[in-house]
């Protein structure tokens, strides 16, 4: 870097240099090592449940303990990164979550397991809660939409790691032979993120006493009612997806399908819609606004939540690809609109999405298994479906004059 170059305001890496290839596929590894660790479990309920003689619904606070712990993380993590740095932060809380996870898969009794979990999920916090801040300091504005898909995309790519890897391996073992070995992958996605990331250039460490402190910057926030309408989307379709997810499982081993675990675990390949999806929702908010395109995924998962009530395995994928595509668009849109919006605390904004993300996560995720246990697998697609019903009303409501509802003049 000349010394021209470093007398200029910092703009941002441009789309196609090297330094935006490197900060993209570090994030990408990122969204890997922490979203296979955090639902590695979730492909295996089944089996953990046996194993600690649980009911379907306390195997699942195992997924919830981890999210939980990862929403009330990603606010101090915050607080941390803004004094010390994005990549440095990121950097210990994968370390940390990395050798938690290993501890997992050891847990002699199940209340150690969701206190690990919940360890696990805390440490984790440290990712979701800076990368997009980080991301939108060091890419160029005009392409920080298009890059928030691309680590969404990488999310989903480490959610179906988790869950495609754990359960045949423990189908050949057990559990917690499947936990490990996600365990070492995540391991490596970790090393290649500490390697690939480029040193930041759009990082100002928070100085007290130049600027509202924590909790004001929270507030502020919180006051905001467009940033508590994103907020809500995070919130309440994660709360049905988890809970699709949770129990689709249990459905798939009992009849009419009597499917072994390692087959059911197959249809989170359905994940592979939301990689695509979320990388394709960045780039069409350019051209149709974010609202648009947030709205345009409400009645995808809708219709695919109602496509999987069918009794045949080919719709229920059918119906599982097109209701978690459908989720991804939304999620890819509200993640990367939270840090637009804010005027003051940006990284908490961010944090304060992935809070309710992540509560939405651990309390609806479980609540739906109540449906599940007294209704079926209906009750859990029509909780889902009243959920992002809910959140649509909630947009329109609240965004349709925000910044970036309406495609950019040119």
């Amino acid at each position: 870097m000349s010394r021209f170059d470093a007398d200029r305001p910092w703009t941002g890496h441009a789309r196609g240099s090297g330094g935006y290839r490197r900060l993209l596929l570090a994030l990408f590894f990122a969204g890997i090592a922490t979203f296979a660790q955090l639902y590695s479990v979730q492909g295996v309920l089944p089996g953990l449940a046996r194993d600690f003689g649980v009911s379907p619904a306390d195997a699942a606070l195992s997924v919830s303990a981890a999210t939980l712990g990862l929403a009330l993380a990603v606010i101090p993590w915050s607080w941390v990164a803004d004094r010390v740095g994005r990549k440095r932060t990121m950097a210990w809380a994968i370390s940390a979550a990395v050798a938690l996870g290993f501890l997992v898969s050891v847990a002699p009794t199940f209340e150690t397991l969701l206190l690990i979990r919940f360890a696990e999920g805390a440490a984790l916090g440290g990712i979701p809660a800076v990368a997009l801040v980080y991301l939108h300091e060091e890419i160029q504005k005009l392409h920080a939409a298009v890059a928030a898909g691309t680590y969404v995309a990488g999310t989903t790519i480490g959610g179906l790691t988790g869950r495609i890897v754990a359960a045949p391996v423990a189908e050949w073992s057990d559990w917690r032979v499947g936990v490990f070995s996600v365990s070492v992958l995540a391991a490596l996605a970790a090393a290649a993120f500490l390697w690939l990331a480029p040193p930041p250039r759009g990082f100002e460490a928070f100085v007290p006493g130049a600027g509202p402190p924590l909790w004001q910057r929270v507030v502020l926030n919180l006051r905001s009612g467009r940033l508590l309408a994103l907020y809500a989307q995070g919130f309440l379709l994660m709360g049905g997806f988890v809970a699709v997810y949770n129990y689709l499982g249990f459905r798939l081993e009992r009849a009419p399908f009597l499917l072994p675990e390692s087959l059911a675990s197959l249809m989170f390949l359905a994940y592979l819609a939301g990689t695509a999806t979320s990388r394709i929702a960045g780039g069409l908010t350019v051209r149709h606004g974010r609202l648009t395109v947030l709205l345009a995924g409400i009645p995808v998962i809708v219709g695919g939540l109602a496509i999987t009530l069918a009794d045949s395995i080919p719709w229920i994928l059918v119906g599982l690809l097109i209701f978690t595509g459908g989720f991804f668009i939304v999620h890819s849109v509200a993640a990367g609109w939270t840090p637009a919006l804010a005027s003051v605390g940006r990284g908490q904004a961010s944090s304060l999405y992935n809070f309710a993300y992540y509560a939405g996560s651990s309390l609806l995720g479980w609540m739906g298994g109540l449906f599940f246990v007294r209704i079926g697998w209906v009750g859990v697609a029509g909780f889902a479906a009243g959920l992002a019903v809910l959140a649509g009303i909630i947009a329109v409501c609240a965004l349709r004059s925000a910044p970036g509802a309406l495609p950019a003049r040119p």
